[in-house]
């Protein structure tokens, strides 16, 4: 005798499976396999956050990026914590903790709409110098939709879904992560048993997660494919609209090299608070920076010696610029990101024989 509510959860997540076989995806095995390993975690990660932290009144914060989870989302940056927690613009919540030594940590409200139709919106963002941090090194600001008399302030809105906050490391060597809390100041209710209606509609959530956030990242990679081996400014709504921090400028781009190829990209370097550039795979998750040198950031790079930056990506090193190996793929996506610059240089690129 079957299940019925655990048949259609498998059903629904059989689905998101057919972006693997997407004409425009790779077929060969690694690609696939990275492919279905990326569905697994999309699937553990949205799992945890609408069944087992789904309630906005019992709020819990969540890194995408925790060793446990490892799912690596829409051009996934390794030098973040990103963390995340279900809330409601009806409640009120206190964030707080230790501050730490990472130098960038902002937080927004979002209205999550990955599983509808690709979107994040923002509805109210805190910046890094707009957390006040005291003596002792601990901070506290209040996300509501009112404005608190007083301390600092995250708006939420009727529609807001999530928070989402990002810690930025430059040298996760020396600098100390914040320690982050949430808890809900209005009255917390009595715990009630599983209503099977709300397990219903969380499970639909979590399947609505995986084929709705695979699809949307996979129109990206597709998009990027137009303009092979470039990394141009594509607008920044498209970005912003599915959950990017304001203070980013994205440059996406698709990368495609032969073995014997190298990817150029030079660039002059803006005076901002930080930069990185980080290679993917075709499904947008950053390659294995844990073993392989497949990104840099402003404390690794080396700058030429009239200030700009040379970067060459390719399967072996080839002696000169900030080489970035391939990680045996062929194939995939990267992504430059200036936070808070004084301006947004468009890097020139080249591809050239080894």
């Amino acid at each position: 005798m079957a299940n019925k509510v655990w048949d259609e959860f498998c059903d629904q997540l059989r689905e998101a499976g057919q972006g693997l076989i997407d004409e425009a995806a790779p077929q060969d095995a690694l690609n696939q396999d990275e492919g279905v390993r990326y569905l697994i975690r999309l699937l553990r990660y949205a799992s945890l956050n609408a069944i087992e932290n789904s309630d906005p009144m019992f709020p819990a914060i969540t890194d995408a990026l925790d060793p446990n989870l490892k799912c690596k989302i829409g051009a996934d940056n390794p030098d973040n914590i990103y963390m995340r927690a279900n809330v409601s613009g009806k409640h009120r919540y206190r964030i707080s903790g230790s501050r730490g030594t990472v130098p960038l940590m902002t937080f927004g409200s979002k209205a999550n709409r990955y599983h509808i139709d690709g979107t994040m919106a923002s509805t109210g963002e805190i910046s890094n110098d707009e957390i006040p941090v005291d003596a002792d090194g601990n901070f506290s600001f209040i996300a509501s939709a009112d404005r608190p008399a007083e301390g600092a302030w995250l708006p939420l809105a009727e529609d807001t879904t999530n928070l989402v906050g990002r810690q930025s490391f430059q040298d996760r060597s020396t600098e100390v992560a914040a320690q982050v809390r949430i808890e809900l100041i209005d009255e917390i209710p009595r715990p009630t048993p599983i209503d099977s209606d709300a397990f219903a509609r969380q499970l639909k959530l979590t399947t609505d997660f995986v084929k709705g956030t695979s699809a949307t990242f996979a129109r990206w990679t597709k998009l990027f494919m137009e303009r092979p081996n470039e990394l141009p400014d594509w607008g920044q709504e498209l970005f912003q609209g599915a959950g990017g921090d304001p203070t980013i400028f994205y440059l996406h781009g698709y990368w495609k090299l032969a073995p014997d190829e190298a990817w150029v990209i030079e660039t002059a370097v803006p005076d901002c608070e930080y930069w990185n550039f980080v290679l993917q795979n075709w499904w947008m998750e950053s390659l294995d920076h844990d073993r392989m040198n497949t990104y840099i950031n402003n404390h690794t790079g080396k700058l030429n010696d009239d200030g700009t930056l040379t970067i060459v990506v390719s399967a072996k090193d080839p002696g000169y610029g900030n080489w970035i190996s391939t990680a045996f793929h062929e194939e995939g996506t990267a992504l430059m990101r200036w936070v808070k610059a004084d301006n947004h240089p468009l890097p020139t690129c080249k591809v050239v024989k080894l």
